[in-house]
């Protein structure tokens, strides 16, 4: 199987349900806590982790909202059930506390986890201008963040990124206790893998590949040395119940399939 074909595996199971299924796992164990993403996948990782694994998530209507059950992708606003208005002063005291959990995407990652999603090329006259670093280092200095990637290349997955948005471990570790108490670049999900920052020094680590896809294209599509430990396991494959719930609860118009190319 190519590495970015999303044709099911033997199991019948998509490359998309596979990284939903992995932006799902970034909130195991979270308990109370705000959960916000960003990307398809992650959304419905959220609502899959609060459908099953993960009950006590606090899921937002992506405005001034926190809204009931957990919604299908794409569901018109006026079919939210809202359990409590959240306006922002009390959207920046849950941040400020660290009980929040968040999937950023990423423009570019690099081995020690910052992010960019702000410029591409050189600050003082850009190649491209992107959406700005928006509340990305407040974020990561703050609470729990993973980041989701979509398209692996070595022109996301790069040595240094061109500017600094979400910060990493180095430049918080840099920055003193107060950048670190909340500190915490969780997860890295990839339409190829899984990765992490469980090493020593804190570089990036693979964690997982997903079905079909071997280490050696993760390798060849990563612009850095990444840490790969001598057994790498596959992103585990979804229980029935939750694959049934993708597919017909979650994300029944399959806009998860538009995500990965």
């Amino acid at each position: 199987m190519s590495a970015t074909h999303d044709a099911p595996d033997e199991s019948g199971v998509t490359r998309a349900e596979y990284c939903a299924l992995a932006c799902a796992e970034v909130f195991r164990g979270d308990g109370e806590v705000m959960a916000s993403a960003f990307g398809t996948a992650p959304a419905i990782g959220a609502r899959l982790a609060r459908l099953t694994f993960a009950p006590d998530l606090v899921l937002t209507d992506g405005d001034a909202a926190l809204v009931d059950g957990a919604p299908a992708i794409g569901a018109a606003l006026s079919s939210l059930v809202v359990e409590s208005h959240m306006p922002y002063r009390r959207v920046f005291d849950v941040v400020w506390s660290g009980r929040r959990n968040l999937i950023m995407m990423a423009s570019q990652i690099d081995r020690t986890g910052n992010q960019n999603i702000s410029a591409i090329g050189d600050w003082a006259r850009p190649k491209a201008q992107l959406v700005g670093v928006r509340g990305a280092p407040g974020n990561t200095l703050n609470h729990s963040t993973s980041y989701w990637v979509p398209n692996h290349s070595p022109r996301s997955f790069v040595e240094q990124v061109d500017v600094v948005s979400g910060v990493g471990y180095q430049r918080a570790a840099s920055a003193g206790p107060a950048a670190t108490r909340y500190h915490e670049i969780r997860r890295v999900v990839s339409n190829l893998g899984v990765f992490d920052f469980e090493t020593p020094d804190r570089v990036m680590r693979l964690r997982s590949v997903h079905p079909g896809v071997t280490v050696e294209e993760i390798v060849e599509a990563t612009g850095f040395d990444l840490a790969v430990p001598s057994v790498v396991p596959e992103t585990r494959l979804p229980t029935p119940l939750e694959i049934d719930l993708i597919r017909t609860v979650i994300d029944p118009r399959g806009l998860r399939d538009r995500e990965i190319r």
